[in-house]
């Protein structure tokens, strides 16, 4: 491709900190919840990189088509692959699309098309932007972006930590996961954790209705606890695992699990079950040992994804005060969807 460099480029990254940082010099934009994409446009065709140095353009061809009209020039975008459905970002539905049949790629983009939205800028025209600092590169992309069309949308951007606070609580509703800090001087460095990722962290009392064994230590240490929550008719659905124990613990896990391990139904998988071969893991060993369903802990969550945990839950603290029928979907906080274009400032 005709641009100062090739593809592939590794993504910057950003680590976990526990809260917005209030330091002068920072700048915030809202974390969007979909496929990490850097964009190439060279002025005729587009080529889309994902986070691990793939190509993504067979997956989401409307998104290749789309943006080789939609961008005004050549240019290197990094930013994020979404779809947004009619409560929010759907990240099942950009799961749908990494499917091995043409035919239901195309189906899926006509149904469901993604968009691409963009905040940052790495290079524009035969410009380099790698080595300016990111306020730089944000007003060239402003100015870059300003006016693009849909499939291509340019991220909100602030440096009042106010308007970030707000973006936190507020976005949610509409499937954004958090804010991200960037250092406004900085350049950008590919491949390393030189943001901060600020997410929403909630807690939810749960009943461990099964585990899996350590890979390689069956019947020594416990590789995780499978998490369930009751619905309204008692039905005891998987909603996730929690594996943030240290070595030892995971020792003792075994022994303590021990006396709780059952050969009957327990009721625990019957709705949503703790998982089964399917195209995603294939090669992944899914068995799982039932336990009765008696114990109860506490963890923290991060983001919910059709009423279960996106991510691994962390685990707190052991809850014998707690009976397991109290273990409901309703101790959730679920945010009311939001207009996802109210956060772009347009109106449909």
């Amino acid at each position: 491709m005709n641009l100062p460099f090739e593809p592939p480029v590794s993504p910057m990254l950003a680590k976990a900190v526990q809260r917005i940082p209030s330091q002068p010099g920072w700048v915030y934009e809202p974390k969007w919840d979909g496929f990490r994409c850097i964009a190439y446009y060279d002025g005729e065709k587009v080529y889309l990189q994902s986070r691990d140095l793939k190509p993504l353009g067979r997956y989401f061809p409307e998104v290749e088509s789309g943006l080789a009209v939609a961008l005004p020039g050549p240019a290197v975008l990094d930013g994020e692959l979404v779809i947004m459905g009619p409560h929010g970002l759907d990240f099942d539905g950009l799961l749908m699309r990494i499917h091995p049949a043409e035919s239901r790629i195309r189906m899926l983009a006509a149904e469901t098309p993604a968009s691409f939205v963009t905040f940052d800028l790495l290079a524009v025209g035969d410009r380099d932007l790698c080595e300016a600092p990111f306020s730089e590169r944000r007003a060239e992309l402003e100015t870059y972006a300003g006016q693009v069309a849909p499939p291509a949308f340019l991220s909100p951007s602030t440096d009042d930590e106010a308007v970030a606070h707000d973006w936190f609580e507020r976005f949610e509703g509409a499937g954004l996961d958090g804010v991200i800090a960037r250092p406004a001087e900085a350049p950008y460095r590919p491949g390393d954790r030189a943001m901060g990722k600020i997410k929403h962290h909630r807690s939810a009392d749960c009943v461990v209705g099964g585990f899996r064994w350590l890979k390689d230590h069956e019947g020594e240490a416990v590789g995780s606890l499978l998490l369930g929550l009751h619905d309204r008719k008692g039905v005891l659905h998987h909603v996730g695992h929690t594996s943030s124990f240290k070595a030892a613990e995971k020792r003792e896990l075994a022994t303590m699990l021990a006396d709780y391990v059952t050969d009957e139904d327990t009721g625990f998988g019957s709705g949503r079950t703790p998982g089964a071969p399917n195209r995603w893991n294939q090669k992944r060993d899914t068995s799982w040992v039932r336990v009765r369903p008696e114990l109860v802990c506490e963890v923290t969550y991060d983001q919910l994804q059709l009423n279960r945990f996106r991510n691994p839950a962390a685990f707190q603290r052991w809850r014998p005060d707690k009976p397991p029928e109290e273990c409901v979907f309703a101790q959730l906080q679920v945010q009311p969807p939001m207009e996802l274009m109210e956060i772009f400032g347009v109106r449909r």
